[in-house]
């Protein structure tokens, strides 16, 4: 029984020195944690349980047979984050680079596996040089099964990739169809294919960070949602952010009153009487509105570098999680384009498969004129988000603070699209588009005359620059004073908390990709 305990112990011991002291100073020395020291951060002191740590890989070739090292370059196990659990998988680069195996893809496999059973989330911290190339195929049908059940997991399971160090080729696609990426900065890249390959296929001379790095793909290409200082920053804040979730689809995410039992439901703030400018041309911050009305002033929002027309994030309303889209004046008007489209809809639709009231803010002259956005698909990307505010049937609420034009009007979430309770600002102007415009159009006849034309102008803002015309046909359900936003926010969730709607049985709908 003693040799036993004895080999127990030398082999945990190995499993838990990985790549060995060297590479794990090297790894330090790059400003990385390892992955045994991520997982101690990410979750609560003394809760993680290991699994797997002496699965070793299968591969006889290229003199692997003798160069094995227990747990194959992954930790994996469970433990709770603030008191909930979660499943996680944590790369070692210290073993191999991380490179994934057959035997490191089945440790994988089997906490999702687990995680999908008992309904909680998986986070992946990835670290990982790619595939293992010794192992060929075997290597490349362990991504594969990773894959299916990434699939298989959407919209049941919360997934969050943290990307720590290296994610390449085919490793990307795991991350890729989580619900949120975030990267670290300096030390973090994803890429399909590296900077050698572009050299010598496109000729172009690119660096690793240039390629894939943290700010390329958070201002850039909006594949990932935030970048982070540093390991410890990004594991700190992915707790935090971790509080704003359900473990899965069937329950609501928690609910957390703020300090000294909450931020008062009725709370007013009469600043936000003199938010929106007189001249209608004028810009104003949405984030200043956003902070104003949710609990404690606390917004986390996602993807703020990319596509910074739209903004959407979590926030809690009487310490419940809600999600909030709303359009940014500063930044192209607010005007909808094909990234914040994609942007948007991709959000709702997280929101909705996990129980997540949505709250959006409307400000908006309409869908972005020019060529590039008609050859890139506007048609399509914008129609992504009004196939989400559609398809959604979370609780819904929508405040038009000032524009709502146009089939722009239609998509933010209007009550023609199921929205629960729609309000708008006494300034809210609800028309097929601006009053300049309107009236070229209709008076064009009139064109060599301005002032008949400026008449007009004033006829046609005093008949539509209000929000009473949608409130006669009862597309606004009241018009509100700004100051009460938060007040009457709170009490339409209170009334909404035992929504059900379903929609028609189908195997799944055809959103335009």
């Amino acid at each position: 029984m003693h040799d036993i305990q004895q080999q127990l112990e030398e082999k945990r011991a190995k499993a838990r020195l990985g790549g060995g002291e060297k590479r794990i100073a090297a790894q330090h020395a790059k400003g990385k944690l390892t992955a045994r020291e991520r997982l101690e951060l990410l979750f609560d002191e003394g809760t993680f349980e290991e699994w797997d740590m002496f699965v070793e890989h299968r591969c006889v070739d290229f003199g692997m047979a003798d160069n094995k090292i227990p747990g194959d370059g992954v930790v994996t196990g469970y433990g709770m984050i603030n008191g909930r659990l979660a499943f996680s998988f944590s790369q070692d680069f210290t073993v191999f680079g991380g490179a994934l195996s057959e035997s490191h893809a089945e440790k994988i496999c089997k906490v999702m596996d687990q995680a999908m059973k008992v309904g909680a989330p998986v986070i992946g911290l990835n670290d990982s040089g790619g595939a293992r190339i010794q192992e060929g195929v075997a290597s490349l049908g362990g991504y594969a099964d990773v894959f299916q059940r990434n699939v298989m997991a959407s919209g049941v399971i919360p997934q969050i990739s943290m990307i720590m160090g290296p994610c390449a080729g085919g490793a990307v696609y795991s991350p890729a169809m989580t619900d949120f990426i975030f990267m670290v900065k300096d030390s973090s890249y994803m890429f399909v294919t590296g900077p050698e390959v572009v050299k010598t296929v496109t000729h172009e001379e690119v660096t690793a960070e240039e390629l894939g790095g943290a700010a390329t793909h958070t201002a850039k290409s909006g594949v990932a949602d935030l970048a982070f200082d540093n390991d410890v920053e990004a594991i700190l804040m992915l707790r935090r952010f971790f509080n704003y979730l359900p473990l899965n689809n069937r329950e609501k995410a928690p609910c957390r009153p703020g300090f000294n039992g909450g931020d008062p439901a009725g709370r007013l703030d009469y600043s936000l009487d003199t938010l929106v400018p007189d001249n209608a041309n004028k810009p104003y911050d949405m984030k200043e509105l956003l902070l104003k009305v949710v609990d404690d002033g606390d917004f986390f929002e996602l993807q703020p570098e990319y596509a910074r027309n739209i903004i959407t994030g979590f926030a809690r309303m009487e310490g419940q999680t809600v999600g909030i889209v709303a359009n940014q004046p500063l930044v192209l008007a607010g005007c909808l384009d094909i990234k914040s489209s994609i942007k948007a809809a991709r959000f709702v639709r997280f929101c909705d498969a996990f129980n997540i009231p949505v709250i959006t803010f409307v400000d908006v002259p309409g869908f972005m004129p020019g060529t590039s956005q008609e050859y890139g698909g506007i048609i399509k990307h914008g129609a992504k988000l009004l196939y989400a505010y559609a398809e959604c049937t979370v609780p819904k609420v929508t405040v038009i603070t000032r524009k709502a034009y146009g089939g722009a009007y239609d998509v933010m979430s209007s009550k023609h699209l199921r929205g629960d309770v729609n309000f708008a600002w006494p300034n809210a102007e609800i028309a097929v588009m601006g009053a300049k415009g309107a009236v070229e159009i209709i008076f064009r006849e009139d064109k060599g005359d301005p002032a008949k034309l400026a008449a007009k102008e004033a006829e046609y803002k005093a008949r539509f620059a209000n929000p009473f015309v949608a409130g006669a046909r009862g597309f606004i359900d009241d018009v509100i004073q700004p100051h009460e936003t938060r007040k009457r926010i709170c009490r339409s969730l209170a009334m909404l908390k035992d929504k059900k709607l379903e929609n028609p049985w189908r195997k799944h709908g055809n959103v335009p990709l």
